[in-house]
């Protein structure tokens, strides 16, 4: 079967190896988040509704999973907001009561949790990451550009809603910009979210890749070290590659794979070649094919050569 609402498996920084589900056409989101490695968003909603087939999903997810193959995670994430999709509690409970094996992982911007129905469809998933960037509403709407009627408030009251009802485990990723919500008074707010909230993980993260506004830079490791200190003793720093096991044998082939992966992020040769497990000049053989052929292309960045999908 070819998958067109899965992608991977690939290696996560923080989830090791995950299959991947896109629920929402590219960029569909109820946030532009400035920092956002997949570009501008291009429909701005917070309009809940069955983006793609929700059968077609899991009959993917049945095809795939039935080959038993050896992941960390399922993930929903992608280049959207996943709980835009009516039908994800659907597809959830399909992987837990057909495939209980595996671990269900959903990224999410935590723009939605104030709708209940959005939060009682995540409640079988066995991991939420959602986000938190700010809780003033200066920081929030300067950073993550939100669709009307969603304002930091809102967004802070449906994670401590959620954080109460959901029984699974909850990492709170917390993205800096510097100049925007790392000042004393924007970590203090952060700070007590944190401590409300109440996360098994706080996972302090910054630019590592090509952002949507290009004036966007990436706070410094001591940065991210002292916020995370400042923000409790289960915070820490998202590290900058995964740097576990290699990609199981019966993935994809890899420039599919290669693909797959520079669509949801950029990256460099040398982060494909650490993710994959495989030779740079082997990473470097299929970048070439996949430019030629006109699916990608480089950006020159602070940190190297990055190839973004076109």
């Amino acid at each position: 079967m070819a998958y067109r609402y899965l992608f991977g498996p690939v290696p996560s920084r923080r989830l090791g190896i995950s299959l991947g589900i896109d629920l929402v056409p590219y960029k569909t989101c109820a946030f532009d988040c400035i920092y956002c490695e997949c570009g501008r968003t291009t429909d701005l909603t917070c309009e809940r509704r069955e983006y793609v087939p929700t059968d077609r999903v899991i009959a993917e997810l049945d095809d795939f999973l039935a080959k038993a193959p050896d992941l960390d995670y399922v993930t929903f994430a992608g280049s959207g907001e996943p709980t835009l999709h009516s039908g994800i509690g659907e597809i959830i409970s399909f992987i837990k009561d057909r495939y209980p094996r595996y671990r269900v992982a959903v990224l999410t911007n935590s723009a939605l949790f104030t709708d209940p129905a959005v939060r009682a469809a995540l409640m079988p998933a066995d991991l939420v990451v959602p986000s938190l960037d700010a809780v003033s509403e200066e920081a929030f709407s300067r950073i993550n550009r939100s669709s009307p009627g969603i304002t930091a408030g809102r967004v802070l009251e449906g994670l401590l809603d959620f954080s109460r009802e959901y029984p699974g485990e909850i990492w709170l990723e917390v993205f800096i910009v510097p100049g925007i919500n790392d000042t004393g008074e924007e970590l203090r707010l952060l700070k007590d979210a944190v401590a409300a909230i109440k996360p098994d993980r706080v996972q302090v993260n910054t630019l590592d890749r090509p952002g949507t506004e290009d004036w966007v830079r990436p706070a410094s490791p001591e940065a991210i070290e002292r916020i995370a200190a400042m923000l409790g003793g289960n915070a820490g720093a998202i590290g900058v590659a995964y740097a576990g096991r290699t990609l199981p044998p019966e993935s994809k082939d890899i420039g599919e794979t290669i693909l797959a992966t520079i669509r949801r992020r950029p990256c460099t040769p040398r982060d494909l070649a650490t993710l994959l497990g495989i030779r740079p000049t082997e990473v470097a053989k299929h970048l070439r094919v996949l430019e030629a052929e006109g699916l990608i292309e480089p950006v020159e960045e602070k940190r190297g050569v990055f190839y973004r999908a076109t």
